[in-house]
């Protein structure tokens, strides 16, 4: 099956969920996880017409994006993956949307970095819905302090929340405590859902999903 066929065949099954479920199909993006895979897997995808992708690593996306980017001026790049504070800068200069602010100190370090220059990309808080000590993500109790100092003291552009809920557990949980999180503080967006369980975090709310293996194939092994 070719990178096209696959993202027909996702885009069909995310609309029949969303449909089921008594949602607006337009209202779930699809977010294809772009990271570790070949260049002309990518290609494929944009030939497809397809510009929503994301990024685990700030570094690989340069390499990866800074020469596609001038031929898809309407290409929306997501970072889902943890951001040290040394890589805000080109962090900022290439995303439109960054998924993994989890604590005040990046927070403030991307506040100065958009303050210093006219870039404000899109901002949601990752929720360690599992609270498990080994991943990044804020706890939800510690969330609504991130919260104020994120909107209210820094002025960042927070739209909504992201979580990935532990491998060995069901997702629905995680799923329901991060879009009742989002609706308490008035957050529209919710980014939950991978390629094993997208269609579940559907029917939770999510607006994007974030799939990779179900859109490329499963990534090449380190060596190939």
């Amino acid at each position: 099956m070719t990178v096209a066929d696959s993202l027909a065949r996702l885009q069909d099954r995310i609309d029949k969920t969303a449909i089921e479920a008594g949602r607006d199909p337009g209202a779930v993006a699809l977010v294809a996880v772009s990271k570790k895979q070949p260049l002309e897997r990518v290609e494929a995808a944009l030939h497809a017409g397809h510009r929503r992708f994301g990024e685990n690593r700030v570094q690989e996306a340069e390499a990866r994006w800074t020469g596609l980017r001038p031929a898809y001026p309407d290409l929306i790049l997501h970072l889902i993956g943890p951001l040290q504070t040394n890589k805000v800068k080109p962090a900022v200069a290439l995303f439109d949307v960054i998924e993994s602010i989890d604590r005040p100190k990046l927070a403030r370090a991307l506040a100065r970095e958009m303050a210093a220059t006219d870039k404000r990309p899109r901002c949601l808080i990752q929720v360690n819905t599992g609270e498990e000590p080994q991943k990044a993500g804020v706890v939800p109790a510690d969330l609504d302090t991130l919260l104020m100092l994120c909107r209210d003291e820094l002025d960042l552009p927070i739209e909504g929340l992201m979580c990935i809920p532990p491998i060995d557990e069901a997702p629905a949980p995680h799923f329901a405590l991060l879009a009742d999180l989002a609706d308490r503080h008035g957050l529209k967006t919710l980014s939950m859902g991978m390629s094993g369980d997208f269609e579940t975090a559907i029917r939770h709310g999510a607006t994007q999903v974030r799939v990779g293996s179900a859109v490329f194939g499963e990534r090449p092994t380190d060596g190939q």
